[in-house]
Formats: structure tokens, sequence, C-alpha cells
């Protein structure tokens, strides 16, 4: 899947567009059967790794056939997508609060990348196994880098904007200073995830620091 294919050249990926992507069926949460599966699996993944649960665990603690998980996930790795919904829709959110010209800059990356950890924090062993997934599934991997492409893109024009308008400091191509930026907050997360790097107070305000440096020279 390329990022054309997951989104269109505008806006970032919906929750729509997310939910086609992970779910054979489309968009329809609310599907009480579907519901269960992903509340099964969930349950699951805070007592074990994603490769430690099989398909027929899920069902069975979902009261559900297991050819009724292959009616809505083509894999336990999508269905980790699926239960990052609401990751993904935090994720959308902080972007805006990244690109609105509303406050200070240090204050919006502050509040954005707070943001994310928060959204981390509400369900670590779902990002964990996410992590898993990104590693064993290409299909994951692509989706991931997608969504990813659209998060620098749109960084990217808020950039080219600031420098333009002579606020932000010239520099290497915006869009791979996004690309940086984005992967920082990846590996933050990633490490926060797995309970290493320095405290989460500390990551955010040197994560809000770099961002701030790097796209206005200041840190202020």
């Amino acid at each position: 899947m390329s990022t054309g294919d997951a989104m269109s050249t505008g806006d970032a990926m919906s929750s729509g567009d997310w939910d086609r992507l992970v779910d054979r069926r489309g968009p329809n949460r609310g599907d009480a059967r579907r519901d269960a599966l992903l509340q099964a699996f969930d349950g699951l993944l805070r007592e074990q790794t994603l490769d430690e649960i099989n398909v027929a665990e899920i069902s069975r603690r979902a009261g559900v056939t297991r050819s009724a998980f292959y009616f809505y996930f083509e894999s336990k790795a999508l269905a980790v997508m699926a239960l990052m919904q609401d990751l993904y829709d935090d994720a959308l959110d902080a972007n805006e609060l990244l690109i609105k010209a509303e406050g200070t800059p240090e204050g919006r990356f502050r509040a954005a990348i707070t943001k994310l950890f928060d959204s981390v924090d509400t369900s670590p062993h779902t990002y964990r196994a996410l992590l898993e997934a990104r590693a064993s599934s290409a299909t994951v991997r692509e989706m991931w880098d997608a969504g990813r492409a659209d998060f620098a893109r749109i960084i990217a024009g808020m950039i080219e904007t600031e420098r333009a308008a002579g606020r932000a400091t010239d520099g290497p191509d915006a869009g791979a200073v996004a690309a940086v930026l984005l992967d920082l907050n990846d590996h933050a997360l990633e490490r926060h995830s797995l309970g290493s790097g320095p405290a989460r107070d500390l990551h955010i305000e040197s994560l809000a620091f770099i961002w701030l440096r790097t796209i206005y020279g200041s840190s202020s």
C-alpha cells in the first residue's frame, strides 16, 4: 500500500479511512460481535504478548466462533490496528494542535506531545502490541508508514508556512525535518511504553525543546 492508497492528498486519513484499512467489514464500529472480539483481545493483551495469543483464544473469550474473527479481521496484527483507533484519533488531534496558529509554538508543541504520551499511558499494553505487529506484519508497517508520511507532509507544510512568514529559521528540507521530528516522537513513545528512558515529564519537556529549537531556532 502506498501513501496514496491510504489517503487523499488533502486532509489526514480519517477514522472511516482507518476502519476500512483494518476491518474487512469497513467502518462499522458498534457491531456487537466486533466489539466483543476487540474487548476480548484487549483483555488478553493485558495478560500476554501478541505472539502468545491465538485467534481461537480471542474468539473463545469473546463468545463467538473462530470464523467470526476472520469475518472482521484478516489477522491479529490488523486487529491490533483496530484497537489503536483511539490512539490514531489522538495523533490526529495532536497534529492539529501542532499546525494551529494558536498560542505560542512552545505551548502547542508541549500540548501535542503531552496528548500522545497520555494516549499511550491509557493503554500501554496495546501500544506494545502495535510494536510487535509492526515488526512482524508488512501490512501493518505499510499502514504505519503511510500514516506517518501523511503527518509529516502536514507538519512540513506548517514549517514552510512559518519559514515564509519569517517566524521560523531556514534549514534543511521541511519534509525531512518533519519526518525526523516524528521519528523522535515515535522512539520516545516506544521507550515510554516499555518503561525505559527519561521520566515522562522530562521526556515531554525535552521533545518540546527539540521541536522548538529545530523549527524556530530558539527555546522561547
